[in-house]
Order: structure tokens, then C-alpha cells, then sequence
């Protein structure tokens, strides 16, 4: 069945269905990477952590290269465009075709590209917020036992 939900539904699907067969949710490919990226990061000191997070912060906030090119490449398109199509649409000429075909699918692939690497900067920023406010609370908890 064709679903539109998108990657989140699908993984749902996917966990039910391993849980169903008998399988450790643990033991999934998607669960494990989580939990190699959780123990690097909390091998780590808050400082540095800190500061990778900084990092990740700029990634997710930073507009990079792939939106740049998808905004400015049709402009250069415009301007340049009674001479393209001159070249691309001689009596005969598919190479209209091949210009569009190829077009589309840089940019399709860069905007999933894009995205994609959006959502693993949002994935490490999580971790690292979870790892350093876990890590705040014991301090706390920590402090109010040395108090009493």
C-alpha cells in the first residue's frame, strides 16, 4: 500500500512489525545508531559538548549551499535564457529534454540531500540536549543530598 505519511509513519510500521515477529525493538539497525551516537556523546565533557552542539546549531541554522544554488540557478537560467534557447531548442533538438531531466534531478536529489542532513543536525542536537540536561538533574539531585 502507497502511505504519503512519510519516514516517521514507515518506522512506526517498521517496529510494530519486528515486534510482532518476536525481535528485540533494540536489535533495528535505526535503534542501534542512536545508541552509538548517545555513548560517544556521553564519553564526552559538557564543555565540549557544548560546543559540538554549537556546531550542530549552525548547521541546522546555517542556509548552506544546496538552497543558495536551488534560488540562484533559475535566475541564472532567466537571464541567460533567449541564448539557451537558441541552443536548446534548434529545429530537432532534444537536448531540451536532456537539460530539463538533468535539472530536475540535481535539484530534486540536492533538496533531499539538504533536508536529510537538516534532520541528522536536528538528531545530534536532540542527543546532546538530553545528554547535558540528564546530566544537569544529577547535579541537582546530587547537591540536594549533600544538603540535608
Amino acid at each position: 500500500m502507497i502511505s504519503f505519511r512519510g519516514d516517521a509513519w514507515k518506522f512506526y510500521l517498521k517496529l510494530k512489525r519486528t515486534q510482532r515477529s518476536g525481535i528485540h525493538i533494540e536489535k533495528l539497525d535505526e535503534i542501534t545508531e542512536i545508541e552509538e551516537i548517545q555513548k560517544f556523546y556521553e564519553a564526552l565533557d559538557d564543555r565540549l559538548l557544548m560546543k559540538i552542539r554549537y556546531r550542530m546549531v549552525k548547521e541546522k541554522k546555517g542556509s548552506g549551499m544546496i538552497p543558495i544554488l536551488v534560488s540562484t540557478i533559475p535566475w541564472l537560467l532567466f537571464i541567460f535564457s533567449k541564448q539557451l534557447q537558441g541552443v536548446l531548442f534548434r529545429e530537432g533538438s532534444y537536448l531540451w529534454a536532456i537539460f530539463a531531466f538533468l535539472y530536475l534531478t540535481i535539484l530534486i536529489s540536492g533538496v533531499i540531500v539538504h533536508f536529510r542532513e537538516n534532520a541528522w543536525a536536528n538528531v545530534h542536537t536532540e542527543i546532546i540536549d538530553d545528554i547535558l540536561s540528564e546530566r544537569r538533574e544529577r547535579r541537582g539531585e546530587n547537591a540536594k543530598e549533600e544538603g540535608t
